[in-house]
């Protein structure tokens, strides 16, 4: 299936779709928005057949074969199942959303959030790779934060989604050094080679490390015990959110994680007691504390908690019947809850409240949504002839089987017995305190039925709790099986999803927890009385307190290593750097190695003279800023100088032209400081100074010496000998950057841009104090474009850009490249701004410098892609050789595509800085002179 890669992916695509579409009206967004999702779901269920008869897919693309990253993504029964549950029930939930959303919400943003994290879910299911698996599992908890905070003028939807970031974030950080440790053990990070090396696994000493780690991430994605706090305060989330992260998907995702490395790490010990605790823990809180909300998605955020802990317990008991019951509880818990989650949405929609101690005899203003929820509520409580009935039938058996913990395995099943009867108890409190049980008290608005197509959801999962009730091996046979097969690695016992096993002991359970819930529930008066005995917390103040606890500590350590002073910061990491070369140096025998030094000749100590002159001059007239960026250019051009001598070229001219852009950028930024400034430190401090800088400056040069009479085996022999036949250039250093860590470079130019575009946001409506005068007093020439300049600069400007040009395209042989071009091409244009000013290159030269840089990572990054297309690794470069009549032999290598995509990202990043500076002082000076 080849293509399978591309499937997370349209998904993705489909989040520009509905910002698109915003300005039409919200059914043809809501539509339109649902339009990849549901090719998506359909490619899917073109392939589910072949996944069912037992085929697995895969499909993958090198990245980094070295240190085993690919870009991975596989098809079996487990993925397929989640892949039918994010996409369907997400499909409903933007159908729903569109009626649920006031006028005044953006229903663009929030569809894109949306599909944004069904993108992120499916990457997650889908994923081959331990790695990439993280990648979108962190996604999943940023984009959960932004649909969580999409109300964000709510103080309880930023408190919530903090805290379910912090959560889930600390999770997934654990998780990633347990994936780490897991591709260390097998020896590769591929899940399919993982999930085949179970044996290895559980005999390596890291297993308890790996199991807590991975179980860490598990647990708070789902909301096990003691993590559980988060889900309820996620619930101020708009109601479609909370029918989809809280019911479907993000909590199912720590099940999945459970589920997919169910082969490799369960049936131990450890993980029985890990697993089987925290569900059974969280399973019975869930169910206890749920008794008592009054808030209609408080009572189905704890039941959700409750329901994620009996999945959890399943999980944990280590038999296949067990699993198979737990995947099966995920499809009915799935879609009883979200249909209850959207039948609480159309209540407060359409009453204006979710307290259930106002909302009362609702039954008789909304029938149709009332028979529809008592039908959801009734599966989550386990009632025959409905889906939830008969996993829960399957969770009892199992209970009944355990005796893992010896004399106490009874324990298990009574426990479970009584999670069922609270389970009971809180769906009777659903049915009968919200549509029974009098009138409605001091409703906001008189209650009414929604708008048809906004039940149309609901009607779909509700009628999914009746058919997969009434014929569970018809509808969800093959798909339960083929789920079961990928986590038992096809040994799938025998099972059976009859409605009538006869009279049994989970029968007999489930009659308990029937008759117990409906005692509970008559007597819930006692049972509130008891439970306000006990001093209500609020996790969410809990959580903020110890968020500020946190900060308030890192503050007072900062106080003590921080004081605002530059001195202080160098002169603590010069003497951390020191500290920690000194036992290695007082080991060293001898200073000097056997490797023959470079004779000195008059030139080279001319050189060096030179620079150290420059250096000492910068240090003693740093107070005057203009002489001290001259010296500090000498000893630029020093350094370059000797970059050209030890037959560097390429650097040599690397290093002339940063420094003609750094110059030209420090003499706009100075010239907005004062000319001269006061001495800053006592005598005292700059004898130490001078102490610490003699002393560093003796003990890099003892380490260079060191270095430089000594042979080092190095890897330059191998770009040297394959930088032709593998690059296609005998320019080693550029087809180093464009080709053999062609991806380094890509980073870099990447973190350029983001610099730049982060420098001009930060200048682009600063207001400066503009010196009207030198440092002597005298005042500024009114004769800011002199005529001479003007000429000369436009002179040089063709001659420049040929340069440029040359120096671009010859670079993948000879000295040069697009880095240099870039900076070249900058130079050349930025002597037109101070030639001519501001105003005069706008109207000639029109060019957009952020979409210039935009523009050149995007041909960096598709050079790149390109290469996946022919089959080879990221950022493989292609190279042949072509003649033509007229100009002869010559090579074309695609990372010419590459090295324009740097080119262009230099440039557009040096003029958005150089120009803007150059833009705020022409500004300033204006505006005073309007002023004058």
């Amino acid at each position: 299936m080849n293509a399978l890669i591309w499937l997370p992916f349209l998904p993705l695509l489909g989040t520009l779709v509905p910002l698109l579409f915003a300005r039409f009206s919200r059914t043809v967004c809501a539509f339109m928005t649902a339009a990849l999702p549901a090719i998506t779901l359909l490619l899917i269920l073109f392939n589910a057949g072949a996944v069912f008869n037992g085929e697995r897919f895969f499909s993958s693309i090198p990245w980094v074969p070295a240190i085993g990253l690919e870009l991975a993504f596989r098809l079996d029964g487990l993925s397929l199942l989640f892949s039918i549950l994010i996409l369907g029930i997400g499909l409903l939930v933007i159908l729903y959303a569109r009626y649920y959303l006031s006028a005044q919400d953006s229903i663009g943003k929030f569809y894109a959030y949306l599909i944004l994290f069904m993108f992120a879910m499916l990457g997650v299911v889908l994923s081959d790779n331990l790695i990439q698996l993280w990648f979108f599992w962190e996604l999943t908890s940023i984009s959960s934060f932004l649909l969580i905070s999409f109300w964000g003028h709510k103080v309880e939807a930023r408190k919530g989604a903090r805290m379910a970031l912090t959560v889930t974030g600390a999770g997934g950080l654990a998780l990633l050094a347990g994936l780490l440790l897991l591709g260390h053990t097998v020896g590769s990070y591929s899940l399919q080679t993982v999930l085949d090396s179970g044996d290895l696994i559980k005999a390596s000493a890291s297993y308890p490390i790996i199991t807590v780690l991975v179980l860490l991430g598990a647990f708070t994605k789902s909301a096990q015990f003691p993590f559980h706090f988060w889900l309820p305060n996620a619930m101020a989330a708009p109601t479609p959110v909370s029918a989809y992260l809280h019911s479907a998907t993000m909590v199912k995702a720590g099940i999945f994680l459970m589920a997919r490395f169910y082969p490799a790490l369960a049936n131990t010990d450890l993980w029985f007691l890990l697993v089987t605790l925290t569900g059974l823990a969280t399973f019975l809180t869930g169910a206890y504390v749920a008794l008592f909300q009054h808030d209609l998605k408080g009572l189905l955020a704890n039941s959700t908690i409750s329901h994620l802990g009996l999945i959890t317990l399943l999980l944990g008991m280590g038999t296949d019947l067990a699993a198979v019951a737990a995947i099966f509880h995920v499809i009915n818990h799935a879609i009883f809850k979200a249909s209850l989650f959207m039948a609480a949405g159309i209540i407060d929609h359409e009453s204006g409240s979710r307290d259930m101690r106002h909302l009362n005899g609702l039954w008789k203003y909304m029938p149709f949504t009332a028979t529809l929820a008592m039908v959801a509520a009734s599966s989550m409580a386990g009632v025959p002839l409905l889906n939830g009935f008969l996993s829960k039938e399957m969770f009892f058996t199992e209970t009944l089987h355990q005796a893992s913990l010896g004399s106490l395995s009874w324990m298990i099943p009574v426990l479970a017995t009584l999670g069922g009867v609270f389970s009971v108890a809180y769906s009777m409190r659903f049915i009968h305190d919200v549509f029974f049980n009098g009138e409605p008290v001091n409703l906001p608005k008189t209650p009414h039925e929604p708008p048809r197509y906004m039940r149309v959801p609901v009607e779909v999962l509700v009628a999914l709790c009746l058919i997969v009730g009434i014929f569970p091996s018809l509808i969800v046979g093959d798909l339960l099986y083929s789920a079961a097969a990928a986590v038992l690695n096809g040994a799938v016992p025998d099972y059976s999803l009859a409605i009538w096993h006869g009279f049994t002991y989970p029968l007999l359970m489930s009659a308990i927890a029937m008759l117990g819930g409906l005692i509970i529930y008559t007597n819930r008066h006692h049972f509130f009385k008891f439970q306000a005995q006990f001093p209500m917390s609020d996790p969410k103040l809990t959580f903020e307190s110890v968020i500020q606890s946190i900060t308030l500590k890192a503050q007072k350590f900062i106080s003590l290593t921080e004081n605002g002073s530059l001195q202080r910061y160098v002169f603590l990491t010069l003497l951390l750097a020191i500290s920690m070369n000194a036992i290695p140096l007082l080991q060293l025998n001898a200073t000097a190695g056997l490797r023959p030094e470079i004779p000195l000749d008059a030139l080279s100590v001319t050189s060096v003279a030179l620079l150290c002159i420059a250096g000492v001059a910068t240090v003693i007239w740093h107070r005057r800023r203009l002489i001290s960026l001259l010296m500090l250019s000498v000893v630029g051009l020093i350094v370059s100088l000797a970059f050209a001598k030890f037959s560097a070229p390429d650097l040599a001219l690397t290093q002339l032209s940063v420094e003609v852009v750094t110059v030209i950028l420090l003499i706009l930024a100075l010239f907005f400081l004062p000319q001269k400034t006061p001495k800053e430190s006592s005598p005292r401090r700059v004898v130490r100074d001078l102490g610490l800088a003699a002393f560093v400056g003796g003990t890099v040069g003892t380490i260079c010496y060191a270095l430089m009479t000594r042979p080092l085996d190095t890897i330059s022999t191998f770009f040297l000998e394959n930088s032709k036949t593998g690059g296609g250039g005998t320019n080693v250093v550029n087809v180093i950057l464009v080709d053999f860590r062609g991806f380094d470079t890509l980073g870099e130019i990447t973190v350029l841009g983001i610099a730049a575009l982060g420098i001009y946001k930060l200048i682009a409506r600063m207001r400066l104090y503009m010196p009207s005068s030198d440092g002597k007093g005298r005042a500024w020439s009114e004769d800011k474009y002199p005529l001479l300049l003007a000429v000369i600069s436009q002179s040089l400007l063709p001659l420049a850009l040929l340069v440029s040009a040359y120096i671009f395209l010859r670079g993948h042989n000879m000295p040069g490249g697009g880095f240099i071009a870039g900076l070249i091409t900058s130079v050349a244009i930025i002597q037109q701004y101070i030639a001519h000013g501001v105003e005069w290159i706008k109207h000639r030269l029109k060019l957009d410098y952020q979409i210039m840089i935009g523009s050149g990572i995007s041909i960096a990054t598709l050079s790149g892609l390109g290469s996946w297309v022919f089959g080879h690794p990221f950022l493989t470069s292609w190279f042949d050789y072509f003649y033509l009549p007229v100009i002869g032999k010559f090579e074309l290598a695609s990372a010419m595509i590459f090295d324009l995509g740097v080119f262009l990202t230099v440039v557009g990043a040096t003029m958005l800085i150089l120009a803007n500076l150059g833009q705020l002082t022409t500004s300033e000076r204006a505006t005073q002179k309007e002023h004058d």
